[in-house]
């Protein structure tokens, strides 16, 4: 018995260090972490990006999208970047298999270790370059500079991770939410992050902008029960299912249908509207109408006067989720390359 409850109390101890470690890790980030160490790195950062959203504003999604992969496996360290000779990776887990922006990530990369060699984190530029894609494709017209000054949007990036030298493809299985979880599995999934439901339906927000494969719902078009090829998701819309039949084929890889028809350049409140419709594209965008809490915002953002406050939830977020897992301190390391460790 007095072995058991020493047994009990090491586990708690050992919990509590844990949570007080998460917590010094998560403190160690602040907004202006480079200000003296590199003063321009973010404005490097935006000067990439604004010349990439010129030329190719189509990878605004991705890039979005990469930030969110790395955080949620491991925390927000750099690894979905990493390469692996024996293609065990991240990136090569098949829900990452579809990412991109790898280059641009590079790009920016390249021009920091020019002007800060070794000072500015892979994990952060994720982070940062997050920020501007979005301001970017909110502001096309506007001095990037300036952008997240204007209309109420105020995204101040935390900074101060470093790198992790680990990127295993099982733990991107384990840990990425599938397009087809329900509402217990993706609140679960948040939740063991440390994140809201308000951050669950918050984030859900970034399908505004993007495009998708058709292999990633085509389960609720064809054969959703298992029982009959001409079976559909009774949570999807009709009118909506025969508009996708057109566009994805059964056992389709390669089609690409946009996550917010009509307005998947544009980040907006828009995804809320459809998905209120029951036009969401995934079922677990089509899940976040099974909790009272995630149906609720969905409804009251699925008007025009609720995208303004679309826009400052999805800062907030945003900060929440970058604060998953870091490294910081003397912990990991400032990869030379984002691709590979030192």
């Amino acid at each position: 018995m007095a072995a058991t409850s020493k047994l009990i109390f090491l586990l708690i101890q050992g919990i509590v260090l844990l949570s007080v470690l998460d917590c010094a890790n998560a403190q160690g980030l602040k907004v202006g972490f480079y200000a003296k160490s590199c003063p321009e790195a973010e404005a490097i950062v935006k000067k990439v990006i604004a010349q990439t959203m010129s030329v190719a504003p189509s990878l605004a999604g991705p890039l979005l999208r990469l930030h969110f992969h790395d955080c949620f496996v491991r925390g927000c360290d750099g690894s979905v970047l990493l390469n692996s000779s024996s293609n065990q990776a991240e990136k090569d887990a098949i829900p990452n298999l579809s990412l991109r922006g790898y280059g641009v990530i590079d790009r920016v990369k390249s021009a920091l270790e020019k002007a800060c060699p070794g000072v500015v984190s892979c994990s952060d530029i994720l982070a940062i370059v997050a920020r501007d894609v979005v301001v970017a494709i909110i502001f096309p017209n506007s001095d990037l500079i300036d952008m997240d000054q204007d209309m109420g949007l105020r995204w101040d990036v935390e900074t101060g991770r470093r790198d992790g030298n680990v990127s295993n493809m099982i733990d991107a299985l384990r840990n990425l939410p599938a397009p087809s979880s329900n509402i217990s599995s993706l609140k679960s999934s948040f939740a063991s992050k440390g994140l809201s439901a308000k951050d669950l339906v918050v984030l859900s927000g970034s399908h505004t902008i993007g495009t998708s494969h058709c292999s990633s719902f085509t389960n609720r078009l064809y054969n959703f029960t298992g029982k009959n090829v001409n079976d559909t998701d009774p949570a999807l819309d009709s009118n909506y299912i025969a508009k996708l039949k057109m566009k994805c084929k059964p056992n389709d890889q390669t089609t690409l249908v946009e996550m917010d028809p009509g307005s998947f350049k544009t980040f907006d409140s828009s995804y809320y509207t459809l998905v209120a419709k029951r036009r969401g594209l995934f079922q677990s965008d089509a899940a976040l109408l099974d909790d009272s809490e995630t149906k609720a915002y969905v409804k009251s953002h699925a008007v025009p006067k609720g995208e303004a406050s679309f826009l400052k939830d999805f800062g907030v977020s945003m900060v929440n989720m970058g604060r998953i897992g870091v490294l910081t301190g003397s912990a990991g390391e400032i990869r030379k390359v984002c691709s590979k460790i030192n």
